[in-house]
């Protein structure tokens, strides 16, 4: 038996050492990836990898690393501080600037980052950040202008399945058990699309076999095993993102009473009640919208109260507001057309913005037609003239579709008449 068993989980041992041995993330990391050229050119840029659990981001820091020849510093944003930081930041280079991988890198505060922010502009690191939150929102500004961001997709089924066999050839332990598949199914379910979780769940399976000279691997071998485990609530990524997607399902389903389940879940598990919060006020948006306006300021104002008042008096006012998210009315109206939008300035980015709506602050500008032909709303009666707002190439592209709800259907009325003959409402 690989004495690394029991002390080395698989997930660990199987780290490829190679670009050519890294499964997944070809949009980054095939033959034109533009991290793989990065790293073939020993340019590496601070980076933050942004994507699901399990997905490969410490992996891909390590080989980065490993590839370039430099050395590498690893911390963890749960259990370091400013101090760490500086004990790492005051370590003396060579000729290329050492990497400094930083895990959950979402959760530094301000002056954790501001720390980050100094080193990543002298070149004193090269930073790689991991998070599984978007980092638009969760890293400061100024320090994600100076990284470049690249979102690691979620492993499909055939990059999951090339996992499971990568691991049963390479691994010398599970070479020497002969490992075969008759099924895949219930590896992806209990997994969940998480390598790491994957590559564990085969080796516990394998392991509850005791010392059989071969393993085929059932859907039901795998489920008895599994089944011990779900119970779990691991807040690093093991039942985490299934419990608050079972959460945000129950909101959006219009259920309080599988909302307050799923959350008391969370809770007694010790989970952070910011966390719940910040989820509902995105849901509140993303799945309620303009069919009932007051939910995204319920949801801020929990979010904050959240923060003011601490636990456990905070499980209140997050099982009030869940409660009001629950029994709202629904719209996803504003999520589908911001995606739609963002869609149509992708493909028509070259667009040039029409004269008459671009800002003319200079006389130059005035005299070359900037500005000029714009109607003032409120020059206007009610407020309102029809005026074009789009390049005249996508002239009449309606993004917006008001939902049916009684409040978007008075938005849709009044867009109807204001108008009429310039979109199809």
């Amino acid at each position: 038996m690989n004495t690394a068993v029991g002390v080395t989980p698989l997930a660990e041992r199987l780290r490829p050492k190679s670009l050519d041995d890294y499964v997944g993330q070809s949009h980054l990391l095939g033959p034109d990836g533009p991290l793989r050229r990065a790293i073939e050119n020993n340019l590496i840029p601070s980076m933050i990898l942004w994507g699901p659990p399990g997905t490969g981001k410490t992996t891909l820091a390590l080989m980065i690393a490993e590839l370039v020849k430099r050395p590498f510093y690893n911390l963890s944003a749960i259990s370091s501080g400013v101090k760490e930081l500086r004990e790492v930041l005051s370590r003396p280079s060579g000729l290329f600037p050492p990497i400094l991988f930083i895990d959950e890198i979402h959760r530094y505060n301000k002056s954790q980052q501001d720390a980050l922010l100094g080193a990543v502009e002298k070149g004193q690191v090269t930073l790689i950040g991991a998070t599984t939150e978007n980092p638009s929102f969760e890293v400061n500004s100024a320090l994600l202008s100076r990284c470049q961001v690249y979102v690691l997709e979620a492993f499909g089924k055939d990059e999951l399945i090339a996992l499971l066999h990568r691991a049963v050839e390479k691994d010398e332990w599970l070479k020497g058990k002969n490992v075969t598949f008759e099924s895949y199914d219930a590896l992806m379910r209990v997994s969940g699309g998480d390598g790491r979780k994957l590559l564990n769940l085969l080796e516990l399976v394998v392991l509850n076999q005791g010392e059989r000279e071969s393993v085929v691997i059932t859907d039901e071998l795998v489920m008895q095993v599994a089944q011990k485990q779900l119970a779990r609530y691991d807040k690093s990524g093991e039942q985490h993102y299934d419990i608050i997607s079972a959460f945000i399902k129950s909101l959006r389903g219009s259920d309080p009473n599988g909302a307050l389940y799923w959350m008391a879940r969370m809770l007694v598990a010790g989970e952070d009640p910011e966390f719940i919060a910040r989820r509902m006020l995105i849901m509140a948006s993303e799945d309620i919208g303009n069919a009932n306006p007051t939910a995204v300021i319920m949801a801020s104002e929990c979010m904050q109260a959240v923060r003011v008042i601490g636990f456990p008096e905070c499980r209140i006012i997050l099982s009030q507001v869940a409660i009001y998210l629950a029994t709202s009315p629904k719209s996803n109206a504003s999520y589908e057309a911001i995606g739609r939008a963002m869609e149509l300035a992708e493909k028509t980015a070259h667009l040039p913005v029409p004269l008459h709506l671009r800002n003319a602050p200079t006389k130059l500008m005035k005299q070359i037609g900037y500005g000029k032909g714009y109607k003032y709303a409120h020059s206007y009666e009610g407020n309102f003239v029809q005026e074009s707002f789009l390049p005249d190439e996508i002239k009449g592209t309606r993004l917006y579709e008001p939902g049916k709800n009684a409040k978007e259907e008075e938005i849709r009325k009044k867009l109807k008449h204001l108008w009429s003959g310039w979109y199809d409402y």
